[in-house]
């Protein structure tokens, strides 16, 4: 049988000529995104799009199909994209993502995956070591912090209830305690572990949308006449909506006086571990029994990657037990290289690469510089902000997450909360900026989260003074 269409599928010449155009335009598109002179989000209604791809050529010329990929979707890499957790790439790592895609070795286990588990545990073993975490400390690279804080908080059941939920189902009605503010992702999981509402315990939040820890024995308590078996205590490292960092260390206390293990979601600041400057806001992350840190968010990696770190290794191993006798030998021993025992995903790409890549060439200071320097922005546009009368700020910033809205005198609550949304939608539309939105007990704030280093407080400045002019048609309407 001739095969000629795979003949040119995995044609040589065909892969490098293909290559070579796509490093040159994603070189084109980085030094113009950096220059910031272009659109940040070339927005289009969704049925719009839709049609366009639809209606896309066959065979259409490589080079053609990959510009109009650019050209329609959001320049990551743009100084006023300042909306979503999502980190510009290192450009080095989108190079180490092109051979990662090309190898495609799996890491279920070891033959699979021979460099990059071998690589897998050191990354992880450096994370540890950076916690403060002992030499007993293990962790496993995974797809996101969804999959880490649920993967943690299964581990955590495992470990803390008796009862074998995993091979009995669940013979107690088992609960989490986790702030008001926590990310949504921490909720989910706790209802795909059939925890339900009644096992989702949250605790209130202070003034600054942190977790109250004054309020926790009375929700654990009350969880216990309730009949509810708290086996866990989840703090936020910050939450996402405001950047606000829980209390670790009283949290971390809290959970040895009573028995929980103790997992944060620093999916966004797990980072600042390596931060000399921002390092101390972490204070009792060391005690946890699990930590979640997403690569692609502070990071400088493409989506996604998130190491999932245990103080005590062997926990690890507990989350999950089955025979797979085609694939694991053993399901019980303790082989740090078989990684299908530990995650979720059987397959899973070579994201330790990338770690390596950006350790191995630049070292944990670049870590280092990346965080303190958003963060101490962050940090800045907060005293930008408190300057213009026409702003002003949800809180003081602890992070690179800024909340704050546009104030008139004239207008009620209510019509406040129409200006900033209608704002953020006309921003959207018109496409120079890009940033998010959040409520804030009621209150509709804009929020920003600074994650590229080339935005400065000129660009933020110049957010502000377009905000106001966008604002003009808005208000006038309002009146």
């Amino acid at each position: 049988m001739k095969t000629p269409l795979l003949a040119d599928v995995y044609a040589v010449e065909a892969f490098q000529t293909h290559g070579h155009q796509m490093v040159d335009l994603l070189a084109k598109h980085l030094k113009a995104a950096q220059k910031a002179t272009h659109k940040t989000i070339p927005y289009t209604d969704p049925e719009i799009e839709k049609k366009f791809w639809e209606q896309y050529p066959e065979k259409q010329d490589f080079q053609t199909l990959a510009q109009d990929l650019i050209d329609r979707s959001i320049h990551i890499h743009q100084p006023k994209y300042i909306g979503h957790q999502v980190a510009p790439p290192a450009p080095i790592t989108a190079v180490s993502s092109m051979l990662t895609s090309f190898l495609n070795n799996g890491s279920a286990v070891y033959e699979m995956g021979i460099a990059n588990t071998a690589i897998e545990r050191i990354v992880t073993d450096q994370l540890c070591a950076q916690l403060g975490f002992d030499s007993n400390a293990r962790g496993f690279l995974t797809s996101g912090g969804t999959l880490a804080n649920l993967t943690a908080l299964l581990a955590a059941r495992s470990v803390k209830d008796r009862s074998g939920v995993w091979k009995n189902g669940h013979e107690e009605s088992l609960g989490i305690l986790v702030c008001e503010e926590a990310h949504y992702c921490v909720d989910r999981a706790a209802r795909i572990m059939g925890l339900g509402d009644k096992g989702i315990l949250k605790v209130p939040a202070t003034t600054n949308y942190a977790m109250d820890t004054a309020a926790l024995e009375e929700t654990l308590e009350k969880a216990k006449q309730e009949g509810i078996q708290v086996f866990a205590i989840v703090g936020s490292a910050p939450s996402t909506a405001t950047g606000t960092i829980d209390p670790l260390d009283k949290i971390a206390s809290f959970a040895q006086k009573h028995g929980l293990w103790f997992h944060v979601d620093a999916a966004h600041g797990g980072a600042a571990i390596y931060s000399t400057t921002f390092k101390k806001d972490l204070a009792g992350i060391e005690k946890a029994d699990s930590v979640a840190i997403d690569g692609h968010k502070m990071m400088m990696m493409p989506a996604l990657t998130t190491a999932l770190l245990f103080k005590d290794g062997s926990h690890s191993y507990q989350t999950f037990s089955q025979k797979a006798d085609y694939l694991l030998s053993d399901a019980d021993h303790e082989d740090w290289y078989n990684m299908a025992k530990r995650t979720f995903e059987c397959t899973k790409s070579m994201m330790s690469i990338h770690w390596f890549v950006l350790l191995n060439q630049y070292g944990t200071s670049v870590f280092d510089e990346f965080v303190t320097k958003l963060y101490q922005m962050g940090r800045q546009f907060a005293e930008i902000i408190k300057k213009d009368a026409n702003f002003e700020l949800a809180l003081e910033p602890q992070t690179n997450i800024v909340c704050f809205r546009m104030v008139q005198k004239q207008l009620s609550e209510k019509e406040l909360n129409t200006l900033n949304e209608r704002l953020r939608f006309a921003l959207v539309q018109e496409g120079s900026f890009y940033i998010v939105q959040t409520k804030l007990r009621g209150t509709h704030y804009l929020r920003v989260t600074i994650m590229n280093p080339k935005t400065d407080p000129e660009i933020l400045s110049a957010l502000l003074t377009h905000l106001k002019e966008l604002a003009k048609p808005i208000l006038q309407n309002l009146k």
